[in-house]
């Protein structure tokens, strides 16, 4: 019997690479997908009005029934959207650093991002690079590189992108308890935006969810602490994955 498959779905305004820390640990066990989401990475640019079944719909083709899901902030709404809409798709659901039913003032923060990206891409960038590594013992190289992803994005397509990260979890919220298939919520216990309390109300719609909350880490877990999110997956799916 071949490896079980692993599709590994990014963040919004990053790309497939990402994954590689986490990538390097998983390659031995399983067959790894790692696409990039459309208006990401070498996609076509996301169009005004892109939905998040846009995002999800354009890397079905990519993702042979069966597969462990995991997906990392925007990901991770794309791989829920796939769970319901896709179910044959998906053995297990893992959700990192997502968000979930953001409340009035979680939403008013977020789109608030949203209105500084508008405003100055290029501080918008630099902020996101503050909140997600400053104080953390990630090295210069991925600082470098996160840097580099971010400011190489089409600016109106990763403004189409974030508005659906900033929106989406209120559409998915209503529909996330027909979501059957194991599933796994995981976030860091100091991230500022997709918070323990968001993976709480995560866990607690899903059906079979079980949350994992890894201590002293931030928004970035593939690249900041991807041994800790490699063995929260691997555990979970051990001890709950029927294929």
């Amino acid at each position: 019997m071949g490896k079980p498959t692993m599709v590994l779905l990014h963040g919004v305004g990053l790309d497939h690479t990402v994954w590689e820390p986490a990538a390097e640990l998983l390659a031995d066990r399983y067959t790894l997908i790692t696409p990039d989401l459309p208006g990401h990475g070498a996609r076509t640019p996301a169009a005004d009005g892109t939905t998040l079944a846009d995002l999800s719909e354009g890397v079905v083709d990519e993702l042979p029934p069966n597969s462990h899901l995991v997906g990392f902030s925007l990901g991770a709404l794309v791989a829920q959207y796939l769970a319901l809409h896709h179910p044959g798709l998906v053995a297990t659901l893992t959700s990192v650093s997502s968000v979930c039913s953001r409340t009035d003032s979680e939403r008013a923060a977020v789109l608030a991002r949203l209105n500084a990206a508008r405003a100055d891409f290029g501080a918008s960038t630099a902020a996101s690079i503050t909140r997600w590594y400053e104080g953390t013992d990630v090295g210069d190289e991925w600082v470098r590189r996160t840097r580099e992803i971010l400011a190489a994005n089409d600016i109106a397509s990763f403004l189409n992108c974030y508005r659906v990260f900033a929106t989406a979890d209120r559409e998915l919220a209503p529909a996330l308890g027909a979501i059957t298939v194991p599933a796994l919520a995981v976030t860091g216990s100091d991230d500022p935006g997709s918070t323990p309390e968001m993976t709480h109300r995560l866990a607690s719609v899903l059906p079979d969810c079980h949350e994992v909350i890894i201590p002293d880490a931030r928004h970035m877990l593939p690249i900041e602490r991807p041994r800790e999110l490699v063995d929260s997956i691997t555990t979970f799916i051990g001890e709950h994955a029927h294929v």
